[in-house]
């Protein structure tokens, strides 16, 4: 532990359906590095995983999305799987969360298909970004500029494709929230 973010309040954003790996590593990640990190949902006291194509375990709901405040977080991490971003996107209290960090510039991290909900939070015109390849088309036509890359940063976003690419968002992410601190 470096303490590299030592005192950053980071928010994990999910719903039912979202990918394991993709909350508890970079959770883990930020963790080893400082910050203090809640996991937000729609949810009213546990969320459900998927891993494997398969649901998986359940995690302690920190803060109930209907109660959480976005000025309380400095950084934001939007995991995928493909149900989790589905959900999210077509709830305003959800959409209303992720605006806040937008317009306030704070940093976003999104994995895979959490990007999806970036274009409910209309922060994705002119950024450059990548995502699981089917939302390549979604991401074009709301204005972003979409890439096959393992992690791109641009600005206060950074994103990445899919798992395997974790270690490389991992990375970016803890250098992106590091400067915001």
């Amino acid at each position: 532990m470096t303490n590299l973010l030592l005192g950053l309040k980071v928010a994990i954003l999910v719903a039912n359906g979202f990918e394991l790996s993709e909350l508890e590593k970079p959770k883990k990640a930020l963790e080893n590095e400082g910050a203090i990190v809640e996991i937000i949902s729609p949810e009213k006291s546990k969320v459900q995983s998927w891993n494997n194509d398969n649901w998986s375990k359940k995690l302690k709901v920190d803060i109930e999305l209907s109660l959480a405040n976005a000025n309380k977080y400095d950084a934001l991490v939007l995991p995928g799987g493909v149900m989790n971003p589905d959900k999210l996107r077509i709830i305003p209290d959800a959409i209303k969360f992720i605006k806040e960090f937008v317009i306030n510039e704070k940093p976003i991290a999104a994995i895979c298909h959490g990007p999806w909900t970036l274009i409910n939070a209309q922060a994705v015109k002119g950024k450059k970004l990548t995502s699981w390849p089917s939302l390549e088309l979604d991401l074009k036509n709301a204005g972003a500029d979409w890439i096959d890359e393992e992690v791109v940063v641009d600005d206060n976003l950074v994103t990445s494709r899919k798992p395997e690419d974790i270690p490389a968002f991992n990375r970016e992410m803890i250098k992106l929230f590091s400067t915001k601190k």
